[in-house]
């Protein structure tokens, strides 16, 4: 208790960049973090908590290469197939994985706030494009706002806005003593109603959304930590009161860098 203390005492009088820094530093050295492109795989869990029950495993793969990524996470069910966000740098894409190929309410909101793609932002440090690698060629604004505890646990926190506008607000939160990032949240909400006067949709709630991307169980290889347990966690809570809470939760079982991948893989279609 004495050292988390301490720790967070040292932490509060950081920049921002002495905080990037040394999460850098957590993630290896700047040799090791030199990395062109990188290929994730591992088993996946698709998990209802709100809005319904029940749970399914899959699979799931990572490539990034830079600001392009190709996210699958895939499930074998007769309505729901999971889902796939690809970005070729500046365009984005979000596949139809029900069976009428319509978009899942994650996949709709991820083409609504894709910045969050083509900020390299989804996948943490699991993405070769990680957008802290390298801030000022993302241009994004980062401000430190101190500690701030998350599920009883004392979190360091930088918000992040990116260079392009977005209504989206996003943070980043990082342990204390390892700098290593644990979480990022993604916070949106929208006013339903327009058109019915003003004194209906004031009386209305806004629908608001929410991502939480989750990483722990940091293990080394090639010389870089990174997270082997990830969750990407999607609620909605809906203007009537409904909401809906799911989960991608993914345990890597191979991660390899500097792999050529084909570039069809983040083509947008």
């Amino acid at each position: 208790m004495i050292a988390l203390a301490t720790s967070l005492s040292r932490a509060a009088d950081i920049t921002p960049a002495q905080l990037i820094s040394r999460h850098l530093d957590s993630i290896g050295s700047p040799e090791a973090r030199n990395v062109k492109s990188r290929v994730v795989q591992g088993l996946a869990t698709y998990r209802i908590y709100s809005g319904g029950s029940g749970a399914i495993d899959g699979k799931a793969v990572f490539a990034t290469e830079g600001r392009k990524s190709n996210f699958l996470f895939k499930i074998n069910t007769n309505g729901y197939r999971g889902e796939q966000f690809i970005c070729s740098g500046d365009k984005t894409s979000i596949a139809g994985t029900y069976s009428d190929k319509t978009r899942s309410e994650l996949g709709d909101f991820l083409l609504s706030q894709d910045i969050m793609l083509r900020e390299s932002l989804i996948g943490g440090v699991l993405s070769s494009g990680w957008p802290l690698l390298n801030v000022e060629e993302h241009k994004a604004h980062v401000h430190f706002e101190g500690s701030k505890k998350v599920s009883g646990r004392e979190l360091l926190v930088l918000r992040y806005r990116p260079s392009r506008g977005t209504d989206l607000d996003i943070a980043m939160y990082f342990d204390p003593q390892t700098y290593q990032h644990v979480l990022t949240t993604y916070k949106a909400s929208q006013q339903t109603g327009l058109g019915e006067g003003e004194l209906a949709t004031a009386r209305k709630l806004p629908t608001r959304y929410e991502i939480e991307e989750r990483f722990s169980d940091f293990k080394t290889t090639d010389g870089l930590t990174l997270p082997s347990h990830y969750e990407l966690r999607f609620t909605v809570e809906q203007e009537t009161g409904f909401t809906k809470s799911v989960a991608w939760e993914v345990r890597t079982s191979s991660v390899m860098n500097n792999l050529s991948i084909d570039p069809r893989s983040f083509e947008v279609k």
